[in-house]
């Protein structure tokens, strides 16, 4: 059956609305490259006790092969059923929908089925369509469930989307959030100015992706024109692979954010630690090798932690690039004080119990 927006529990759409954390749910294997449910299972709890305020599964980080593995309807079922088991708060549940319009409409179903809230729209598959093509795509997935945009980068498989295109975007009433993750200042702001001039900045929720530039997209505040009104934009929370780790620490650092633009007062100390943290991303997303390691490195983050047994993805020759473990050990060592290893071994055992 077909959602809307008025279909979303209220808390859950007012929590995501102001924003929180939503970790880019990984995937968790076996050294067989079997499905991991225990660990599967311990990550999703781990996540709701660290704080996030929602979980985003079969997205980017949970690797786009679990549809050809099998794997796309019982991934999402497990998450749905740990958050209703596990969370006392409200989570906002997104899942990921790719493909072509057929089967963008058949994933929004399922997951529709399973319970989740929105679905985060890729249009990796529509490289080369027109304008109105896509506009027409993101209609008809809008009719089976309300939709979370997605500017993903192209350096790991996006289009370039204009600023046309996301103000057209913006006013479909079934939209209730944008993921930005262009890794690009100019394409950030064209998703920006595009929720702007649609009149939506109520109704939307911008969400950053861009990991390398996480801290900074929480602080900026955008200050647009709209005719001969000025309009206040801020990006509320993240939606990110990178926030897939060291979550207790990542709750922490956007309340820090938030209590900096209540003040008014944003130090130096904070901008620091937006360059720290943007260092790890270089060595978590193996930006030397451009991304071939993203979702390894994140997993072998996990893997330290001894979350994940492993950083095995479901593509045997996605793994660590050569010396990218080094620099994952390097910022370790540099930035101790951005881990939740502590929080981590406090509560693993809870985590992975059946």
């Amino acid at each position: 059956m077909a959602r809307t927006v008025a279909d979303i529990p209220e808390a859950a759409l007012a929590r995501f609305r102001a924003g929180t954390v939503i970790p880019a749910h990984p995937l968790a294997l076996t050294a067989a490259r079997g499905f991991d449910e225990r660990r599967q299972r311990a990550l999703s709890r781990y996540y709701i006790d660290a704080g996030a305020g929602g979980l985003a599964v079969g997205v980017h980080t949970t690797q786009f092969a679990i549809r050809e593995a099998g794997l796309y309807e019982p991934v999402l079922r497990l998450a749905a059923e740990t958050a209703a088991e596990w969370a006392r708060d409200p989570l906002f549940l997104i899942a990921g929908v790719v493909g072509r319009t057929e089967q963008a409409v058949d994933e929004a179903r399922a997951a529709a089925g399973l319970g989740y809230h929105a679905v985060l729209l890729s249009l990796a598959a529509f490289r080369g369509a027109s304008e109105d093509e896509l506009i027409a795509h993101c209609r008809r997935v809008a009719a089976e469930m309300p939709l979370v945009g997605f500017y993903l980068q192209p350096a790991v498989g996006g289009v370039s989307l204009p600023f046309s295109f996301w103000r057209r975007f913006a006013e479909l009433e079934s939209v209730v959030g944008i993921k930005i993750a262009p890794f690009d200042r100019y394409r950030t702001l064209d998703v920006v100015r595009g929720v702007a001039e649609a009149g939506a900045e109520d109704r939307i929720a911008l969400y950053t992706g861009n990991d390398d530039n996480i801290l900074l997209d929480l602080l900026t505040p955008w200050r647009l024109k709209r005719g001969d009104a000025t309009v206040d934009l801020r990006i509320a929370g993240g939606l990110l692979g990178h926030w897939s780790v060291w979550v207790k620490s990542v709750v922490e650092q956007l309340d820090r954010v938030r209590t900096a633009i209540e003040d008014d007062r944003i130090d130096r100390n904070l901008l620091a630690l937006a360059g720290q943290i943007t260092d790890c991303n270089a060595a978590f997303f193996d930006v030397a090798n451009d991304f071939r390691g993203c979702i390894a490195g994140m997993h072998e983050v996990l893997r330290r932690q001894c979350l994940l047994e492993g950083a095995w993805c479901l593509d045997p020759d996605e793994t660590l690039s050569p010396g990218q473990a080094a620099e994952i050990d390097r910022v370790c060592r540099a930035y101790p004080h951005l881990n939740d290893d502590s929080f981590v071994a406090e509560n693993l055992e809870r985590w992975l119990a059946r």
